[in-house]
């Protein structure tokens, strides 16, 4: 499986460990995906400064490929964190930095990069939505990470008519409402959805059916990181379903079925490990508050 991340990356600065962590949902998505044995790669836009330099050493030293990114001088994006009982609390940010000055414009040669791979993830920190129908066109399916951003109905409308997979945090919504956001998102457009809820687990609808898929438990360290784990881990098992017997599945129900609710149980099994790490996946760096 060969997979590509385009999108936000950023340091996490934890400020009450004056340490920071490389992350960003869609440098995540390809960390993880090489974490779990995939073949994976970053495009983004990096600055020039201690941060983007932490982030870059951290990518060669996981051998994630970045050889199509771009950098450009200022800051590299960041976030400033704290964490209250193992959950994060985010304080503040540069909203992207040099990602947000300088999006990403995809170019014929970066198109023909991605038709050499099975799927694509980006997400609404990337400043990458009048570029998803490029991405559309070279027929590489798409996820998309929506975060919180589902609330935003003419944000949604840019995104979902692309995204094959769409993700999106929930927080601790009932049940019931969590099914009309998913059944509105695929409205919109998204191919199938997953929602995630926190303890209360995650939520896939395919546009006909609903499946529950309860976390992992686990005494959290840090849960940056646990959603993008899900969506990672699900992923690479779904997509490789469908690879493996994707024809299969279109016919027989029960057998799609239980390919979802592997890929879903793959997904909290990872999430619950990422939660057992400081910062989304670990490679703190000191840094000097300001």
């Amino acid at each position: 499986m060969k997979v590509i991340g385009i999108g936000d990356n950023v340091c996490d600065k934890y400020v009450h460990l004056k340490t920071m962590f490389p992350g960003g949902q869609a440098l995540n998505f390809a960390v993880y995906a090489k974490m779990l044995g995939a073949d994976a790669s970053y495009m983004g836009v990096f600055g020039r400064d201690e941060v983007a330099d932490h982030v870059l050493t951290t990518l060669d030293l996981l051998q994630v490929e970045h050889g199509r990114c771009r950098q450009y001088e200022g800051e590299n994006g960041f976030a400033s964190v704290t964490l209250v009982e193992g959950d994060r609390v985010f304080l503040g940010s540069n909203r992207g930095g040099a990602a947000r000055e300088h999006p990403l414009e995809l170019t014929e040669e970066d198109l023909a990069y991605i038709r050499g791979f099975s799927h694509v993830h980006t997400s609404n920190n990337s400043y990458f939505n009048s570029q998803l129908a490029k991405v559309k066109s070279t027929g590489v399916s798409l996820s998309y990470d929506f975060s919180g951003r589902w609330r935003d109905e003419a944000f949604v409308a840019q995104a979902a008519p692309y995204a094959d997979y769409a993700f999106l945090s929930c927080g601790s919504a009932p049940l019931e409402e969590a099914q009309e956001v998913c059944r509105r998102l695929c409205a919109a457009g998204c191919g199938r959805v997953i929602a995630t809820r926190g303890s209360a687990g995650a939520l896939y609808y395919d546009g006909a059916d609903f499946f529950q898929q309860p976390p992992d438990p686990v005494e959290p360290v840090d849960t940056l990181g646990a959603g993008d784990s899900f969506a990672t881990a699900f992923l690479l098992s779904f997509l490789e379903s469908l690879e493996r017997a994707g024809e299969r599945m279109a016919a027989d129900r029960p057998l799609y079925e239980e390919e979802v609710r592997a890929a879903l149980r793959r997904g909290a099994a990872f999430a619950a490990k990422t939660c057992l790490v400081q910062g989304a996946f670990g490679h703190g760096k000191a840094f000097l508050p300001e």
